[in-house]
């Protein structure tokens, strides 16, 4: 039994370092042949077939496997993950090959701990045993839900034929085996151990030590008084005194030259009527005219007009190349002018025209948009009462089918109950004649008892002998490698640095003629770097010199096209203000007609949903806060139809390239 025991652990060894997502199983397998060369060839071959099989039938293994731990196998470790896989293979694939002897022996093999738990140790009169082979030779497990899942992966007649019925056939053996190893287990266990003496500690007699003597104090040092510390410590410095002074008179003196300023402005917008002499106390004219900053003649604050923007030389380039197109194409505009063009002053007069037209039926369409919104709303609306009235008449039906199901739900729990008490008096019957099965297997267990003990003597014999001729065979092999370990060896080579190799190769030479020529290599090298390290100075001198141009080129162009630009917002808004407003169009009235007799059909709809269900009252806050975020809407797009009117959203560049 030790030799299928040691087979079955290779087995679970290699098993566990498979690993699914990284390793593949033909390379896998040829892997553990390379490691299993040691071993017999009986031996190899065994090992190898029973890993290829798990490995081949890994899906069917995992299930039965999973739904042990998940339902009898809570107490057991996951390290016997692989060794559950391979007891299960060799149940379902190879009990009829191996035969059924060969089969016990090889599961009396495994440890006794890891076979035989109890799935409640706290319940002592639950039966002990081998729970996975109980578990899954149990017939309800294989007819069921083991049939239903194996059938997902493999024909339904194939795992019936070669599968299930075999386990089914060899049922009745196993369950003998598991009795017998039942029986094993409950023979082997070691009884309770009475509880040891515990020990009683003595105090020890020990001589009372003597009182400590009280030391003598000692003089207290005598300390030289210190300094006191300097008055100037906890003062300012007088700098800081007078800086203080000379900021509060600046500050009152501009606070002075602010007012004065203040009320004079005041005085000069004032009527002749209102404009009296302001009297009063500096506080009370601080009060009345808050100081504000202004420009006069003695408090000035400058602001550059023109902040410098730094660029960097991609944008340089690509401002100045911008720059240039458009010079080069008002050139050539000019030479057709010369030549004889046309002149385009009336497509454009035509252009601004019929972009008049475009707005004026943009903003139309925007307001029939607007309008087709509020009116959708509103149907919304409509429809939304309509389905409230629909929602009641459909509970008071559910209302009606809830109650009939509950009678009907009654009815089926009387069945129910009466059947589950039959069940239970059927159970209770059944339990009664469970002793007389317990003797008829008891005297089976004491003849295969008999059995084991005789071939587990005559494997013990034969493992002795073949341990003795392996420890010959390694005590002879130890003496051969001690007799090549004590044979002299040569250490140390001479090697001649200005010698040639001689190997016949083209440019042979030596280890010291190739070190000088490995410097002048360096020596050229370094020089080249120098030369183009001077030529990149140079380039980056004449690139700086040509941006600096670029830059330069890039302010008078940005100067002229500000003036530019001011000129023709000027031009825009004058032709902004000679506009006509947008005439009405038949589509919008015809739309707020629409919307005004939706608007009253649905107040109508709400007074009768008021009147014929009062819960309806519940929404209100809701509709007015829809009114009014429908009510701001209209207005807002009531203001953006009168700021396009006047010019659109173009002002506000405009009026920054005029003040620039």
């Amino acid at each position: 039994m030790a030799y299928y025991g040691k087979c079955i652990e290779t087995v679970i060894e290699k098993l566990d370092k498979f690993t699914p997502k990284r390793d593949n199983p033909e390379q896998f397998l040829e892997a553990v042949a390379i490691s299993l060369q040691a071993l017999s060839p009986q031996t190899q071959s065994f090992v190898l077939e029973v890993l290829s099989g798990c490995l081949e039938y890994r899906k069917l293994l995992t299930i039965v496997v999973d739904a042990f731990y998940v339902e009898d196998g809570r107490l057991c470790l996951r390290v016997d993950h692989s060794r559950f896989m391979v007891i299960c293979y060799l149940a379902t694939f190879l009990l009829e090959e191996l035969g059924f002897q060969l089969f016990c022996n090889i599961i009396k093999s495994q440890p006794v701990d890891k076979m035989c738990k109890v799935n409640r140790p706290y319940l002592p009169t639950r039966p002990r045993g081998p729970r996975f082979l109980r578990f899954f030779f149990n017939p309800l497990h294989l007819c069921s839900w083991i049939k239903d899942e194996w059938s997902l992966i493999y024909e339904p007649a194939h795992v019936k034929e070669n599968w299930l019925d075999p386990l089914m056939r060899w049922q009745p053996k196993v369950q003998e085996l598991i009795n017998h190893m039942e029986g094993m287990s409950a023979s082997q266990s070691s009884p309770l151990k009475t509880k040891a003496k515990v020990t009683e500690p003595k105090e020890f007699n020990l001589t009372a030590p003597r009182p400590r003597t009280i030391p003598a104090p000692e003089p207290v040092p005598v300390v030289a008084k210190p300094r006191p510390v300097p008055q100037s410590t906890y003062q300012p410095p007088k700098e800081q005194q007078q800086l203080e002074t000379v900021k509060r008179h600046n500050r009152r003196k501009a606070e002075e030259l602010l007012l004065r300023a203040n009320i004079e402005e005041l005085r000069c917008a004032m009527p002749r009527s209102c404009g009296e002499p302001v009297q009063g106390s500096k506080q009370q004219l601080r009060l009345q005219f808050p100081p504000r900053i202004r420009k006069t003649p003695k408090l000035t604050f400058y602001r550059p007009d023109n902040v410098p923007v730094k660029l960097n030389t991609t944008a340089i380039l690509r401002e100045g190349a911008l720059y240039q197109r458009q010079v080069e194409q008002e050139l050539q505009r000019v030479d057709k002018l010369v030549d004889g063009a046309g002149d385009f002053s009336e497509f454009l007069e035509w252009q601004k025209k019929m972009q008049a037209k475009d707005r004026e039926e943009q903003l139309a369409a925007s307001e029939c948009r607007r309008l087709q919104g509020k009116l959708s709303h509103e149907e919304a609306i409509l429809a939304r009462q309509s389905l409230m009235q629909e929602n009641k008449q459909r509970v008071e039906q559910q209302k009606e089918q809830m109650a009939k199901l509950m009678l009907q739900h009654a009815e089926t729990r009387l069945r129910e109950d009466r059947s589950r008490k039959q069940l239970v008096e059927q159970v209770i019957e059944g339990q009664k004649n469970v002793k007389a099965a317990q003797t008829k297997l008891a005297k089976g267990r004491r003849q295969t008892v008999q059995e084991v003990i005789e071939e587990s003597r005559g494997l013990l014999r034969r493992r002795a002998q073949a341990a003795q001729e392996e420890q010959r065979r390694r005590c002879e092999l130890i003496s051969q490698l001690r007799a090549l370990e004590t044979q002299p060896t040569r250490k140390g080579k001479l090697v001649d640095l200005t010698q040639t190799p001689g190997y016949g190769l083209e440019g042979e030479m030596s280890i010291v003629e190739l070190r000088e020529r490995l410097a002048l290599l360096k020596e050229n090298q370094r020089r080249k770097e120098e030369e183009k390290r001077d030529q990149i100075i140079q380039g980056k001198r004449t690139k700086s010199q040509e941006l600096q141009n670029t830059v330069e080129q890039i302010s008078l162009c940005r100067a002229a096209m500000g003036r530019s630009a001011a000129l023709r917002w000027e031009e825009k808004k004058a032709l902004a203000a000679a506009a006509e407003a947008p005439s009405e169009d038949e589509r919008v009235q015809q739309l707020r007609r629409r919307i005004s007799e939706r608007a009253a059909e649905r107040s109508r709809q709400a007074a009768l949903l008021h009147v014929s269900a009062p819960r309806a009252a519940g929404p209100k806050p809701r509709a007015q806060l829809e009114a009014q975020h429908w009510l701001e809407l209209e207005r807002s797009r009531e203001r953006r139809l009168q700021a396009l009117q006047q010019g659109g959203s173009g002002p506000g560049p405009a009026r920054r390239l005029e003040a620039a």
